[in-house]
């Protein structure tokens, strides 16, 4: 989804000339659209670096293979547990009564009905904000790499890659060109013109959630729906996201310009030895201790559940 929102934003800058369109001609040198569902296809047999779901149908056919349930492990951002496509298969904790503000089932986790929410505390609050990773790293680093002269050749396992992290941490902090952050004023301006236009579109549709294939349906003659209906559309055809709600473009663009923000904020604030920490602030957690496990709550939603919902 990061690289929908960098498309969307690079649509977002370029809309009024029209000459992203051009841009996003297929650069597959078969030529053609890149097909609806390729993430879904073979790259020996159909040319697509997908996860070969036909093949792998095919094999379990083929062994006469009987179906067990999995119990699949999500570690993302929150979920929405209301979801049309989620709701019904939830793996759901059968030990736990939910709401009672027990832990029934004693594993230290009080209401864990459909996971745990590692990013809040017990009063209900949850992380909404956090500081950029390589500027964790960067600071975490620092006082034993930074401004010394290192024998890499003393350097050995663990320790190697430790250094070979802080140079790549450093480098994207102290700003090569290639690591640059892009305009972040011009990003937000982009996604209060993205919003404001959906705020109108909703009430032009009477509805609050809708596709680019509603969209593109949707007609008027009104000025500002109108204007709001192109500006809008050519975000969803210019990234292929048709079949997306106007939400989590909404909401994955959003995300894109936060994680700008903090990349933004890590380089101003380079010459600072320490980086605030937005997360333990709210969770008191010791992320240095790994037998530091008991924190957080069973909100899973965690006030950001767009893109643990998408990779759900």
């Amino acid at each position: 989804m990061s690289k929908m929102v960098k498309l969307t934003f690079a649509a977002c800058l370029l809309a009024v000339s029209g000459s992203f369109a051009q841009a996003q001609q297929d650069k597959n040198p078969r030529s053609g659209e890149v097909p609806k569902g390729w993430h879904l296809l073979d790259k020996a047999s159909e040319g697509y670096s997908g996860i070969s779901l036909n093949k792998a149908y095919e094999f379990v056919q083929s062994r006469n293979l009987k179906s067990k349930p999995v119990i699949v492990a999500v570690i993302d951002s929150g979920i929405d547990t209301l979801h049309e496509d989620l709701k019904e298969v939830l793996w759901r904790n059968p030990k736990e009564i939910p709401g009672n503000g027990k832990d029934d089932d004693g594993n230290g986790y009080i209401d864990d009905v459909y996971g745990w929410n590692f990013l809040g505390n017990k009063d209900g609050r949850n992380v909404t904000k956090d500081s950029y990773e390589g500027a964790r790293v960067y600071h975490k680093l620092k006082t034993k790499f930074g401004d010394k002269e290192i024998d890499t050749a003393a350097l050995k396992g663990e320790e190697l890659a430790e250094y070979k992290l802080w140079l790549k941490a450093k480098s994207r902090i102290e700003g090569e060109p290639e690591e640059e952050t892009v305009d972040v004023v011009l990003l937000r301006r982009v996604l209060k013109s993205a919003k404001k236009n959906d705020s109108t579109l909703r009430i032009a549709l009477k509805k609050d959630t809708f596709t680019g294939v509603d969209l593109e349906k949707f007609e008027t003659a009104e000025s500002a729906p109108k204007s709001a209906k192109a500006s809008m559309l050519y975000l969803f055809k210019a990234n292929k996201i048709m079949e997306l709600s106007n939400i989590e473009l909404i909401d994955g663009f959003g995300e894109y310009v936060s994680g700008e923000e903090a990349k933004a904020e890590a380089k101003a604030n380079i010459k600072n030895n320490s980086l605030k920490n937005f997360r333990t602030e709210i969770t008191g957690d010791d992320e240095n201790d790994i037998n530091d496990k008991f924190y957080g709550n069973g909100d899973v939603m965690a006030t950001t559940p767009f893109h643990g919902t998408h990779v759900s």
